[in-house]
C-alpha cells in the first residue's frame, strides 16, 4: 500500500513552482488560473467521448459533473479527450482491426497527456469495450491517484414485446439470410434495438470490463452499475470527482489495488456473471502494466471453480440495467464473499471490498442473481485449452450451451470476410468447424471479433451444430462452442496456419485439448511469414510491436518481450 502518512507527491510542482516556471504559469493564467490555483492539486479529467455511437455519448455531461466535484474538493481540473472505436459499428468490416489497437492508443494518449503536464491525479470516463481496459492500463502505468467511471449501460430496446440488444440485430441478419424473417422485420429490429446513450446492454465486453473495474478496486463500487440515462448517474460522477481528491490526499494509487488478489477477484466476478472471454485479454494486459505476470491457467482454474449465478445475456435472459435494479455488483460480491470465492481487498473508496459488498441491497423477488447453491450453471463459461492447434493456449467460450466435446471437419478461411461470404451462401453445414485465421493481433492486424459470423450462424440455426476456431477474438455478444485467441497466431507461424479444409479437429474441454488429425509440423517446413499488408502508419506499427494474445496482446512490453 502507498504510505498515507506522508504528504502526497505534488507532481504539478514541476510546471508551476519556482522562477524558472514563469512561462508555464503564464500559459496557465491564460486559461483562467490564478495564484491560489497554482498551489492546488491538478487533476486530469480524461474522457473517451465520441458521438459516433451511443456507447460514450454521455461522457461530456458526466465530465462536467466531475469537474464540479473536483473544484468543490479543492482541486484544479484539466480536461482531455482521447479516442474510441465502436465495435458495434466496426464489426464485420476492415475497420474492426482498429478496435483492439484503440485500446493501446487510449492508454498511450492518456499517459502522454498526464505525464506531459505533470498532473497529480486523474479521473477517467470510459464506455465502449476497449476504452475501459485502455484507461485502466494508463492508470496502472502512471500510478497516480485515479478513479475510473464507466458511463453506463444502454437501456434495452423493445421488439415484439421482448427486450432486445445489439446482439439481436446481428442475429437478425443471419435469420434474414436464412429466410426466417423478412428484410422489413430486420429493419424494425434495427430501429428499435438502441434507444439512447450507453454501452451495449448485455454482459458483453463493456459491462464485463465495468464489473472488472469494480472488483479490481479502481472504480467506486456501485457507480458503474448505474445505467447511462439514469437520474443518479450525474450525481455519481460529481461524487467521483470529489473522491479523486480524497484519493490524492490519502495517496491511494492504482497499484495499491491491482494485485494478484484483486485480479483473481475480478476474474471470479466476471465468471460468475457469464462475462466476455475478452476479459482474458484485457485483465492480463492491465496486470502486466501493473508489473504482474499472469498465467492463462488462472482463468481456467477460476472457471472450473466458479458457478454462474447471474442470468445475463448473451447466454441468459437479463441485461445490465436488470442487474442494477436487482442489487448490482454489490449483490454479486456478497454472494461470492459468502461462498468464500473472493478475498477481501482495498478499494479506491478507502473501504474494503467486503465492506462495500456487505452494503448490498437485494430487491425482493429479483430473478437476475441466483445463489452459489442454486446457480444458473455449475461452472464458468470459458476454458483455457492447449494442444496441436494451440501450444500456447486458446480460450473456449461455452456460454449458451452445454457442449464439452466437438469433433468436426475443418472449413478453413483466410480472413473473416471469406468466412462471412460462406455463411451468407449457406455453405456451412452441421458438423463443420469453421477455422478463420490471419486475424490475430499481428496478422489482422488488430485481432478482430467474429460477431458478424457467429451471430449469422446462430440466426441460421447452426449455433449449437458447428464450432468456430480463430486466432482472432469474439465479441461478448457471441455465444456457442467457439474458440478464440489461438496462440501462436498464424502470422507468427502458429499451427493454425497449417490446417487444411477437410482436416479432422477435436475440441475436448474436459481434457483441455484441441488437436488436429494431421502432421502440422511437416506442413510448416519451409514456411515464411506473409508480407505485411500495412507498411506505414498505426496499423504497421501495431503489427510490428504487438505481443501474443496469450500475454494480453500489449505493445508496451513491460517485461521486455
Amino acid at each position: 500500500m502507498s504510505d498515507t502518512t506522508k504528504t502526497p507527491p505534488r507532481r504539478s510542482g514541476a510546471i508551476v513552482d519556482g522562477p524558472a516556471q514563469a512561462p508555464a504559469r503564464a500559459m496557465l493564467r491564460a486559461t483562467g488560473l490564478g495564484d491560489d490555483d497554482m498551489k492546488k492539486p491538478m487533476v486530469a479529467i480524461v474522457t473517451t467521448w465520441s458521438n459516433v455511437s451511443p456507447c460514450n455519448l454521455n461522457q461530456r455531461e458526466l465530465a462536467e459533473k466531475a469537474r464540479e466535484g473536483i473544484l468543490e474538493a479543492g482541486g484544479v481540473p484539466f480536461e482531455f479527450n482521447t479516442i474510441a472505436v465502436t465495435d458495434g459499428i466496426a464489426m464485420g468490416t476492415a475497420g474492426m482491426r482498429a478496435s483492439l489497437m484503440s485500446r493501446e492508443c487510449v492508454a498511450d494518449s492518456a499517459e502522454l497527456a498526464i505525464n506531459g503536464h505533470s498532473l497529480d491525479a486523474a479521473i477517467f470516463f470510459c464506455g465502449c469495450d476497449k476504452t475501459i481496459p485502455g484507461v485502466a492500463m494508463a492508470a496502472a502505468r502512471l500510478n497516480v491517484p485515479s478513479v475510473i467511471v464507466y458511463n453506463g449501460s444502454i437501456m434495452p430496446g423493445h421488439h415484439n414485446d421482448q427486450n432486445i440488444t445489439i446482439q439481436d440485430v446481428f442475429e437478425a441478419v443471419g435469420a434474414c439470410t436464412a429466410g426466417k424473417i423478412t428484410e422489413e422485420e430486420l429493419t424494425d429490429v434495427e430501429r428499435r434495438a438502441c434507444p439512447g446513450a450507453g454501452a451495449c446492454g448485455g454482459q458483453f465486453t463493456a459491462n464485463t470490463m465495468s464489473l472488472t473495474m469494480s472488483f479490481l478496486g479502481l472504480s467506486p463500487m456501485g457507480v458503474n452499475d448505474i445505467p447511462a440515462v439514469h437520474r443518479d448517474k450525474a450525481a455519481a460522477a460529481k461524487a467521483a470527482g470529489r473522491l479523486v481528491l480524497e484519493a490524492y490526499n490519502e495517496n491511494r494509487r492504482p497499484r495499491d489495488f491491482i494485485t494478484e488478489t484483486s485480479i483473481r477477484n475480478a476474474a471470479v466476478a466476471v465468471t460468475a456473471t457469464g462475462g466476455s472471454t475478452n476479459v482474458v485479454l484485457h485483465l492480463t494486459a492491465i496486470a502486466r502494466e501493473a508489473g504482474i505476470e499472469m498465467d492463462l491457467d488462472l482463468y481456467d482454474e477460476v472457471s472450473r471453480a466458479t458457478p454462474i449465478i447471474a442470468d445475463m445475456k448473451p447466454g441468459g435472459r437479463f441485461m445490465a440495467p436488470d442487474l442494477f435494479a436487482a442489487g448490482g455488483a454489490r449483490l454479486v460480491g456478497r454472494r461470492l464473499m459468502a461462498a468464500g470465492l473472493i478475498a477481501d481487498a482495498p478499494t479506491i473508496t478507502g473501504r474494503s471490498l467486503f465492506k462495500e459488498c456487505a452494503d448490498a441491497e437485494e430487491t425482493p423477488g429479483q430473478l437476475v442473481v441466483k445463489t452459489v447453491e442454486d446457480p444458473v450453471k455449475p461452472h464458468g463459461g470459458f476454458a483455457i485449452v492447449y494442444g496441436d492447434l494451440a501450444p500456447d493456449g486458446c480460450v473456449v467460450k461455452m456460454s449458451g450451451h452445454d457442449t464439452k466435446r466437438f469433433v468436426g471437419t475443418a472449413q478453413v478461411f483466410e480472413c473473416e470476410e471469406d468466412a462471412f461470404k460462406a455463411v451468407e451462401a449457406r455453405a456451412i453445414k452441421e458438423g463443420d468447424i469453421v477455422v478463420i485465421r490471419n486475424e490475430g493481433p499481428a496478422g489482422g492486424p488488430g485481432m478482430r471479433e467474429m460477431l458478424a459470423v457467429t451471430a449469422a450462424l446462430v440466426g441460421q440455426g447452426l449455433g449449437d451444430k458447428i464450432s468456430l476456431i480463430t486466432d482472432g477474438r469474439f465479441s461478448g455478444a457471441s455465444y456457442g462452442f467457439v474458440v478464440g485467441h489461438v496462440s501462436p497466431e498464424a502470422a507468427r507461424g502458429g499451427p493454425i496456419a497449417f490446417v487444411k479444409t477437410g482436416d479432422k479437429i477435436t475440441i475436448d474441454v474436459d481434457e483441455r485439448r484441441i488437436d488436429v488429425d494431421a502432421d502440422l509440423k511437416a506442413r510448416a517446413e519451409g514456411w515464411t511469414p506473409p508480407a505485411p499488408e500495412f507498411r506505414n502508419g498505426a496499423y504497421a506499427k501495431y503489427a510490428t510491436l504487438v505481443g501474443s494474445a496469450s500475454k494480453g496482446a500489449v505493445t508496451s512490453f513491460p517485461y521486455g518481450d
